[in-house]
This record gives structure tokens, C-alpha cells and sequence, in this order.
């Protein structure tokens, strides 16, 4: 009779909670529309590989969550200033 085996390996994990104003906002906003490949591509040619390349795939990331969760964040606050007319 072969009894189950149980293993556990931990894991650990980390999620950060950043606070940026609107203009910072609307800059990664900006940051974010160049595309990851181009963002990318230019970043290496002008500072190089030696930091970034171990992290491009958690940058890509980070510019698609951009993309898909501050993107319809600065339109509410567009339509929030438009209808209060500031």
C-alpha cells in the first residue's frame, strides 16, 4: 500500500501599495503608450542591459497594468473634471 505524500515548500510573496500623484499618473500613462517592445528596445540601446534585463518580464507587466488599470482611471477623472467643469 503506497501512503500519500505531502510535501510544502513556502512560498512568499509581496505586493506593494504606491501612492502617485495625477501627474505622475499621467506620465506612466505616457511611459506606458510607447509599447513594451519600443520602451524596451530604447531603454537598452540608451543605458544598456546590465540592470533591467533580469526584470523585463515583471516591466512588461508593469506597463501592461498600467495600460489596462490607470488608463480607464485618468478617463474617469477626465469625465469627473468635464462634468465639474474644472
Amino acid at each position: 500500500m503506497i501512503m500519500a505524500k505531502i510535501v510544502t515548500r513556502p512560498t512568499l510573496t509581496m505586493n506593494l501599495t504606491f501612492t502617485v500623484t495625477e501627474e505622475e499618473a499621467r506620465a506612466l500613462d505616457a511611459l506606458s503608450g510607447y509599447g513594451d517592445d519600443a520602451f524596451i528596445k530604447t531603454f537598452y540601446e540608451s543605458l544598456g542591459e546590465h540592470y533591467m534585463k533580469a526584470h523585463e518580464a515583471g516591466l512588461r507587466l508593469f506597463l501592461k497594468s498600467i495600460r489596462e488599470e490607470l488608463v480607464p482611471i485618468l478617463s474617469k477623472l477626465d469625465k469627473a473634471k468635464k462634468d465639474f467643469a474644472l
